[in-house]
């Protein structure tokens, strides 16, 4: 904790200091699993399953790549193996950009919160 978050706490009254311990930092994980909840949580929850069923179809696409031997059952399977990987990949890492819109969302009701305790 810095010295300022320090002196702003100590600065603010007890249903002040509610509101900052909600706006408080998060670790990666806490604004990982925050995804899940509130407005478009459901969302949230589609790319997931969507995302681990194309993981799935795609480990078990590359299972079948390595056991087969015939070269065009192996490219076929390889190819599908690989797109489903890389589209599961690619869902995963769209939630990011919307876990950074809640960190910097999170700072601004920080700095709200400083500035109507500096003007108040």
């Amino acid at each position: 904790m810095s010295k300022l978050d320090r002196l702003i706490e100590e600065a603010l009254r007890d249903q002040d200091r509610a509101i900052l311990e909600a706006t408080k930092e998060q670790g990666y994980f806490a604004l990982a699993l925050g995804q899940f909840s509130g407005k478009l949580g459901w969302v949230t929850w589609v790319i997931m399953l969507v995302q681990t069923a194309m993981f799935i179809a795609g480990a078990w696409c590359a299972v079948q790549f390595f056991a087969t031997t015939d070269m065009l059952a192996a490219l076929k399977w390889g190819l599908s193996g690989a797109v489903l990987l890389l589209m599961a990949i690619q869902l995963k890492l769209s939630l990011m950009p919307q876990m950074q819109a809640d960190r910097i969302l999170r700072e601004l009701k920080r700095v709200e919160l400083m500035l109507v305790r500096k003007d108040g």
